[in-house]
Formats: structure tokens, C-alpha cells, sequence
């Protein structure tokens, strides 16, 4: 193993022992009433399987079968989940030639990060997580199920449906994706009619034409953004089939691929004589694993919070420097929109996870030694899955990249590291992504122009008051402000800006997404403005320096005129109304910050 791996790792693990002692504690505890549903007394039974088939009630009259929970956040809104419509079909089937039962145990809510972008339903983007976390729980909590099938795929959805899966981690489970759409037009194309809008150069019939071609059919976004990270990861986590991330929607491979899922699954029951759960698999070396693909791949910055909420639903605590470390240690071995041209089909067809398994292994910053859903070991991920004759069967990775635009092999990096970094400074601790920013724009300092809303921003923008060097500070974006959205529809405006010659960043307590591209932006700032954090005392004109090579976020005024300025006072009440904001207040006040996760269940545990 790589030295720094492995010490990052060591670390985790002696951080994390009363914690993930006391979870696996607890999963023994709950694996002892296998199989789930002998506890359940004869009404509870009868309710469980009501509206089965009679052979169905037969089988799971019987202790010796399994019945399969799956879990679905399938909706007609995401691209990504439409295909889900079909799965739970597939899936019966497939159990059922196994002798066994599923039944579909809950959905969870979906919402598109694409649709609501710069919209005020993204205000409730982040705290969707945590509500699929607990809907994942209340589908899970009839106690019926022996094992479970989650399927999901995009930002906020995979994270929470882990979180919630972790809670019943006795108990075996797999994810299931979809598949990206096919490649629309270019990124770089897409990005130039966006600048043209935002300079009112061409208009929004051409915008929505250029966009319609880009989003254009069932699938994932095809851009290297959270959910394609989610995908990613989670397969380096060995919670996927081998190989089946990036395969596309609606082919016969990919349903074989969920119909191979399924069956696993069943394979990994009690009643089947499987011996591992979720929270068994889901371990310090496993989220390790999941850090250095999301670093080697430059994936989205919203994992450095959701990782960590997911690593401390096992009982796992990570924190930032864990990424920053790691990072300096892990090379980067691709290039995928917004880090390069190309997208995840050019990705998967130049060798794609498969082929970054193995030379991430070869190269000592994989653990191989971990449990997957496909048994011990992560080498066998690193196998590309092939249809011969109707049958479902893996060859190894290719031994060279079919396009070393796109991928590498961890003798030739792109780079020799990972590219995100943790910032620190009197203005707070946040992060930085670096992998997709030129050199020369790693290190701005200017004079702050200082916001409380997005659009601010795009008005200023639109009057010509931006044409100069600055630093955007857009605060008042924080989980407890109104629930860290997204900040992804600055982009374009400060994309011009940069173009045209002038230093400009961002510096801000709300998110980037894994949309963060060529503008330096220091995101996740926390203490936010509206926890008492500095950022809630820059004036317009003050200089900051934002310095991703020293890893520092600093406001140049004196410790004495700082700690005699009085807090900005920001009405937050019309951000809290209309849309179902109102509905989330409480999730709100006791949102943790950024680094242990912005979920609510944690709240305050290591402050």
C-alpha cells in the first residue's frame, strides 16, 4: 500500500473505534433475530404478505427463503431514474427463479438538481438527503426483508439512501443504477452558447435548444457531476455489480446486469447462508477507497460532505484533512467534464472503472483486501461486463487505455495529485477543486464584492459593474441560512469575467456542485455567515486572498477593526416560505457544518 493511504487509513480507524465499535455492536445485536420477519407475530405476517400471490405467501410463510426489500426513487422528473420505472419487474423475476420473494418496500422523493438550479427548490436540495435517509428507514422498518435493492443514482439520492440503508445494515444490500444517455452535443459547445446568454449574445431559444441537445433522452447527465460520482464510487465500494456504473439505460446488458443484482442479492441472504451485511462491507479500507476514486477523477465536491455523512452512518469519522492528505498522495488519471472535454461514455469506452481499478491497485492506493457484494477482494472489479450468447460474462480491463485523453494509468497521470484541497483561514474553513482551474488563477487576491443572493450577483453582472478583478463573496448560502444551495448558475458570469482577462473567484458558505470548473471557488465555508462566521463581516473593498497552493483563505483586515465590526444582519425570513421551504425549518437549526456532513442527525457531535 501507499504509505499515505495507509496512514490515512490507520488514522480513520483509531479516530473512528468507539463509534463504529458501538455500530457494529449493534448490528449483531439485530442480526441475531435472522431471518427478520420469525419475529413478527401472525398479524404482522398476514399484513406483510397480503398482497403477494398465494405461492409467494408460501414461500414466505417458510424461514428458509429470502424476501427482498427494494427500495426505489424512481420518478418521470430525473432522466436518470425514468428507467427505473421497469426494474422492479426484472427484479421479481430474478428473485423468483432464486426460489425467493421481493417485494417493493418504499419509495423515496427524487428531485433534479438540473431542474431546480438557481430555482428556490434548491434551497431544499441538500436536506433532501437526509430525508431520503430517513424514507429509505421507514421502508425498510416493516421488517419483512432479509436483504435490499437500492435504486438510485443521482446527487443527493445515493448518499441518502446509504445513510438510511446503513441504519439496517445487518442486513445485505446492493445498488442498482441506470446507465448515462447517450452523448449529446460537446461540453465545451454547451458552455460556450451558456457565456454567449449570460453576455446576451444569442438568446434563449438558442440556449434551450443547445441544452435540449446536451439532456436529450432517458439517463444520467452525462457530465462527470455528483451523480456520475455517486455511480463511480460506489462501485470502487464493491456495492455494484462489476462493471455497471456506465452502462447505458435500456439495452439488454444493463437489464441482465440488474437481473444479476438481484440474484446476488438472494446469494448474500442469511437464509441463503450469507454472513455479511451492509454495515460489515461499508468499513474504514471501503470509504478509504471511495476518497481516492473520488480524488484520482477530480469528482464532485459535494463528497466532501456526503462521504462523510455516509462514512458516519457506519461509524466511521472522516474529516476534510483525510481528503486534503489523500489528495496530495493520488495522481490524477482522468479527464471528464468539467475536468477535461470528454464525458462518462468516453470515459467507460476508453476502459472506464474497470480499468481505474487496476491500475489504482497496481499502484498501491486501493485497498484490495475489503468485502464486496461479489465476495472478498476488489480485484474482481476490475472486469468489464460483456453479453455472449445471451449469457452475462466479465473479461478483464483492457490492458492500455483506448483513449489516454480521457483515462491513464497510474505510470502517466494527468497530474500528480488529486486536485481538492481544504482552505484555512480567519475567514473559515472550506474547500477547493482544482483539478479543472489553470495554474496561474490558483492564487487570486482582490478586492471583495460582496452578495447575500445569487442573482445579486447576475444583475451586477448584467449592469457591468464586474468588468474588474474581484473576489465574489456570495454568503448567506449555508445549510442553516436557507439549506446551502447550489450555486451553479454563477458559472457562465464568472466563466466571461475570467475569459476576459480579469482575476475573479468565488468565495462563498454555499455549494458548486460537481459542476465546479475553471473559476477558483473556495465553497462549504463554515463558520457560515449565518452562524456568526467572518464572512458575515467583509465589506465591499476589503481584500481577500484566496491561495490554493498554501491552502489558505484569508481576510486582509486587522484582528483589532474585525473583531470591532458588527455582524451583517440579513432578513433570511422570505427565504424560509413557498415551495415547501417552510416545511424545513427544523432541519435548518440543526443542520452540522459542511465537514461533518450538513446532516441532521449528527448535529454537534464533534464541535
Amino acid at each position: 500500500m501507499h504509505a499515505t493511504v495507509q496512514s490515512v487509513t490507520q488514522r480513520i480507524i483509531e479516530r473512528s473505534r468507539p463509534t463504529r465499535d458501538a455500530y457494529l455492536t449493534r448490528l449483531r445485536s439485530l442480526k441475531s433475530q435472522s431471518p427478520q420477519r420469525g419475529v413478527l407475530s401472525c398479524g404482522n405476517l398476514a399484513h406483510g404478505f397480503a398482497a403477494c400471490t398465494q405461492p409467494e405467501k408460501d414461500v414466505l410463510r417458510l424461514m428458509n427463503k429470502a424476501n427482498i426489500a427494494i427500495v426505489s426513487a424512481y420518478n418521470d422528473m430525473l432522466s436518470a431514474h425514468q428507467p427505473y420505472a421497469g426494474y422492479p419487474d426484472i427484479i421479481r423475476q430474478a428473485v423468483s427463479e432464486m426460489g425467493s420473494v421481493a417485494q417493493f418496500a418504499g419509495g423515496v422523493p427524487a428531485m433534479c438538481d438540473g431542474v431546480t438550479q438557481g430555482q428556490p427548490g434548491m434551497e431544499l436540495s441538500l436536506f433532501s438527503r437526509d430525508t431520503i435517509a430517513m424514507s429509505t428507514a421507514i421502508a425498510l422498518s416493516h421488517n419483512m426483508f432479509d436483504a435490499m435493492l437500492l435504486l438510485g443514482i443521482c446527487d443527493k439520492i445515493v448518499p441518502g439512501m446509504l445513510i438510511g440503508a446503513l441504519s439496517f445494515g445487518h442486513l445485505p444490500g446492493i445498488l442498482i443504477p441506470a446507465g448515462p444517455m447517450p452523448t449529446g452535443i460537446p461540453n465545451k459547445e454547451k458552455q460556450r452558447i451558456r457565456q454567449l446568454y449570460a453576455e446576451g449574445k444569442v438568446g434563449k431559444d438558442e440556449l434551450l435548444e443547445s441544452e435540449s441537445k446536451s439532456y436529450h433522452s432517458p439517463g444520467t447527465c452525462t457530465f462527470y457531476g455528483t451523480a456520475n460520482s455517486n455511480q463511480l464510487l460506489v462501485e470502487v465500494m464493491g456495492l455494484h455489480v462489476p462493471g455497471a456504473a456506465f452502462v447505458h439505460p435500456n439495452t439488454p446488458l444493463r437489464d441482465a446486469l440488474t437481473a444479476e443484482a438481484a440474484q446476488q442479492i438472494v446469494r448474500l441472504s442469511a437464509p441463503n447462508g450469507g454472513e455479511l451485511g451492509l454495515g460489515e462491507m461499508v468499513d474504514e479500507k471501503t470509504i478509504v477507497n471511495a476518497l481516492v476514486a473520488l480524488l484520482c477523477t477530480g469528482g464532485s465536491t459535494n463528497h466532501t460532505m456526503h462521504w462523510v455523512a455516509i462514512a458516519r452512518a457506519a461509524g466511521i469519522v472522516i474529516d476534510w484533512n483525510d481528503f486534503d492528505e489523500l489528495s496530495s498522495a493520488v495522481p490524477s488519471l482522468t479527464r471528464i467534464y468539467p475536468n477535461g472535454q470528454a464525458d462518462v461514455n468516453a470515459f467507460h469506452e476508453a476502459g472506464g472503472t474497470p480499468f481505474l481499478i487496476r491500475e489504482l491497485l497496481s499502484a498501491g492506493l486501493l485497498h484490495d483486501d475489503v468485502e464486496t457484494v461479489m465476495g472478498k477482494g476488489l480485484a474482481q472489479y476490475a472486469q468489464m461486463p460483456t453479453l455472449q450468447n445471451e449469457s452475462l460474462m466479465w473479461s478483464p480491463a483492457v490492458e492500455k487505455s483506448l483513449d489516454d485523453s480521457v483515462l491513464r494509468p497510474a505510470s502517466e497521470p494527468f497530474a500528480p495529485d488529486g486536485g481538492l484541497k481544504a482552505l484555512q483561514g480567519n475567514l473559515g474553513r472550506g474547500v477547493i477543486k482544482v483539478s479543472a482551474v489553470a495554474h496561474e488563477h490558483w492564487v487570486v487576491e482582490a478586492p471583495a464584492v460582496v452578495f447575500e443572493d445569487q442573482d445579486d450577483l447576475a444583475d451586477a453582472f448584467k449592469r457591468g459593474e464586474l468588468e474588474k478583478d474581484f473576489i465574489a463573496v456570495v454568503r448567506f448560502q449555508g445549510p442553516k441560512s436557507n439549506g446551502m444551495p447550489e450555486l451553479h448558475k454563477l458559472t457562465p458570469y464568472l466563466g466571461v469575467l475570467q475569459d476576459r482577462g480579469f482575476k475573479v473567484a468565488l468565495v462563498t458558505d454555499g455549494r458548486m456542485s460537481g459542476a465546479s470548473g475553471k473559476v477558483p471557488a473556495a465553497i462549504h465555508v463554515y463558520p457560515e455567515a449565518a452562524n456568526g462566521g467572518t464572512l458575515a463581516k467583509i465589506q465591499n473593498g476589503d481584500l481577500v486572498r484566496l491561495d490554493a497552493l498554501a491552502g489558505t483563505l484569508e481576510l486582509k483586515v486587522g484582528e483589532e477593526e474585525l473583531a470591532q465590526r458588527p455582524l451583517a444582519e440579513v432578513d433570511l425570513s422570505p427565504r424560509h416560505v413557498n415551495f415547501g421551504r417552510e416545511l424545513f425549518g427544523a432541519l435548518r437549526q440543526n443542520a452540522g457544518n459542511p465537514e461533518q456532513g450538513a446532516a441532521v442527525f449528527w448535529s454537534g457531535v464533534d464541535e
